[in-house]
């Protein structure tokens, strides 16, 4: 079965850096583009930022842009959020997506990010 699993939450200060981390199986990683959203409370999920199944192409929301930086190693069926100069606006559990044919969405169980002094 599909399977989502984040890691790499945690609490930071503002202006800190976190790298989380999606280990994915149960499907063929290289065919498939890879997403990262994120909800805080009170708020919609959002998408973060997409890489293209090859890694060719980007994109980040414009909230994150040129902070975030999302990454794939193929090899290692894992995707990646490298995240800097963090804000507390970034507080948010963050999940990991994979949409099959563009309809069938799978989800990890997220990973709390905590930006706070």
């Amino acid at each position: 079965e599909v399977q989502l699993v984040e890691s790499g939450g945690g609490m930071v200060q503002p202006g800190g850096s976190l790298r989380l981390s999606c280990a994915a199986s149960g499907f063929t990683f290289t065919n498939w583009h890879m997403r990262w959203y994120r909800q805080a409370p009170g708020k919609e999920r959002e998408l973060v930022a997409a890489i293209a199944s090859d890694g060719g192409n980007t994109h980040y929301a414009d909230s994150v842009k040129d902070r975030f930086t999302i990454a794939r190693d193929n090899a290692k069926n894992t995707v990646y959020l490298h995240m800097n100069k963090l804000k507390s606006e970034d507080t948010a559990v963050y999940y990991c997506n994979v949409r099959f044919w563009d309809r069938e969405d799978y989800w990890g169980q997220g990973t709390q990010v905590t930006v706070s002094s």
